[in-house]
């Protein structure tokens, strides 16, 4: 075979073979490029308090290293109980090491969540978080009153003394800063900020939450992994603005799934249903530097409570038959579940290319299921003996992912 031969050879080949079908890339430092975000993106699973040893660690690490995974959401968070993090953290740093010796590539991503609770006042603020938001230095811990809405606005929504935090107040900078840093020096490269929407009612051009991330963003530059974190948040607008510029690397938000009443406990997705993301993530400049149409997103099976009528239709808002996302899903046989995530991951990548569907891998359950009161996608085992069993599901998606002839139907069957 000639050079010229052999160059045409290629050459066609190149033009044949889609970029899909290319591998993956995970190398990043200082900043990450559209092609790892999305790489990433597509290698993603809730894990929900994996750094903090919820269910077998030995297990879950094997169920993300044979699933392909590399992006591990909601690892670790505080959810009120701020008293808790000290304790939180230690395990992370012990678990940290174990996930990145499994897989160097894997991201862990903690959680800064729309909530503050009174027990943030049993904290002291260290030196260097006031030096980082240019205050002197004092001994004294973090004021709950100072982070809140001073017109009681979400005052004790979340419970009593457990309120939304007013990302205009100079008392939540200090402590989301402090929050996001010691996650970062835990071993985290992603931080998700929860409902960032309920925390900016005073800061209407976003320069609030551009100030923060800048201050976290410079922290990682200097003490993450790979010197870079990724930023993401729900975003029921479609996504944040600071000019021209996104504030997040990644959108994300719940899946929103659409009862079907005349197919009992079926769901469907649906463009424009209720506030779904689908087609709606704006672009911009992202952080990193390169410019997007669409930013790209993450859609989740999210867990939010269970509604006075569970198993029923037409409860209405965003209850899928009277449950949140993940206990419906749950609630399905293991055979519906498995064809709902291949419907799922299809329906998405056929309607709108800047998102991918996050797999579920470990999640609270406020409907239990079998007296089960937390979803595991593990293979069921003697490590595991709770596990849903959609790991080899997973797996089979994601490699299925490069293959282009891969034609899963974009309705879900009815169960027989």
């Amino acid at each position: 075979m000639t050079r010229r031969t052999t160059f045409r050879w290629l050459l066609a080949l190149a033009i044949l073979v889609p970029a899909s079908a290319y591998a993956r890339d995970y190398r990043f430092d200082g900043s990450v490029s559209p092609e790892v975000l999305e790489s990433y993106l597509s290698r993603s699973i809730t894990t929900m308090d994996l750094l903090t040893g919820k269910g077998n660690l030995d297990d879950n690490i094997r169920m993300l290293t044979s699933t392909g995974a590399k992006f591990a959401g909601r690892s670790i968070y505080v959810w009120g109980h701020e008293a808790e993090l000290p304790g939180r953290l230690e395990l992370a740093r012990s678990i940290a090491p174990k996930i990145h010796r499994a897989d160097p590539e894997m991201v862990l991503q903690a959680c800064v969540f729309e909530i503050v609770s009174r027990q943030v006042e049993r904290l002291a603020v260290p030196a260097w978080a006031f030096e980082a938001l240019g205050w002197p230095a004092e001994q004294r811990n973090f004021r709950y009153e100072q982070m809140i809405y001073a017109d009681g606005r979400d005052r004790d929504r979340w419970g009593m003394d457990a309120s939304v935090p007013d990302i205009s107040r100079l008392e939540t900078k200090l402590w989301f800063y402090y929050l996001a840093a010691s996650y970062v020096d835990a071993g985290c490269e992603a931080l998700h900020f929860g409902q960032v929407e309920l925390m900016n009612r005073n800061d209407p051009d976003t320069r609030h939450w551009w100030e923060v991330l800048a201050l976290v963003r410079k922290y990682a530059a200097k003490h993450a992994r790979r010197h870079f974190v990724f930023c993401d948040a729900h975003v029921p607008s479609g996504g944040l603005l600071f000019g021209d510029r996104l504030l997040l690397d990644f959108h994300s938000f719940p899946l929103r799934i659409a009862e079907l009443p005349e197919r009992p406990q079926e769901g469907v997705l649906r463009v424009g249903f209720v506030d779904s993301i689908y087609g709606r993530s704006r672009g911009g400049v992202a952080p990193s530097g390169w410019r997007c149409e669409h930013l790209p997103y993450l859609i989740e099976l999210d867990n939010w409570g269970v509604s006075s009528r569970p198993g029923q239709a037409g409860v209405g808002g965003c209850w899928v038959w009277g449950y949140d996302e993940i206990s419906w899903f749950a609630h399905q046989s293991e055979s519906y579940r498995n064809q709902w995530l291949r419907y799922a991951w299809n329906w998405v990548r056929e309607h709108d290319p800047a998102g991918f569907v996050q797999m579920p891998g470990s999640r609270c359950l406020h409907a239990p299921v079998d007296g089960k009161h937390w979803y595991f996608a593990n293979t069921p085992s003697a490590a595991t003996p709770d596990g849903f069993g959609q790991e080899a599901t997973i797996r089979a998606i994601w490699a299925a992912d490069t293959d282009t002839s891969d034609t899963q139907p974009l309705i879900p069957n009815p169960e027989s």
